[in-house]
């Protein structure tokens, strides 16, 4: 009988939650918002700043539509590519120095 109610009260002793406990998952997500979310954001903002100063007569740039922009890569040849897909933008007459 006194090993049942030791074996009661055992069970019965519970601990209050920690402050620790608590504050670590928050602490994981801001450090996974400084980490990994702000980066990112950031990032998309500035190629959405960069893509919408991109203007017809730029190098190589026909026209400009909604979500695709029509560029000349060589005589007679025209390309229509999609705006996301532009990682940077040339200073006029750049790619003629390169040659």
């Amino acid at each position: 009988m006194n090993f049942i109610n030791t074996a009661f009260a055992a069970s019965q002793d519970t601990q209050e939650p920690s402050a620790l406990g608590f504050l670590l998952p928050i602490f994981i997500l801001v450090l996974m918002y400084f980490i990994l979310i702000r980066p990112q954001s950031k990032k998309i903002k500035e190629h959405k700043e960069m893509v919408s100063e991109i203007k017809v007569g730029d190098e190589k740039v026909l026209k400009i539509g909604e979500s695709y922009i029509k560029l000349k890569i060589s005589e007679n040849v025209d390309i229509k590519i999609q705006k996301t897909s532009i990682g940077k933008i040339l200073p006029k007459n750049s790619l003629e120095s390169i040659k």
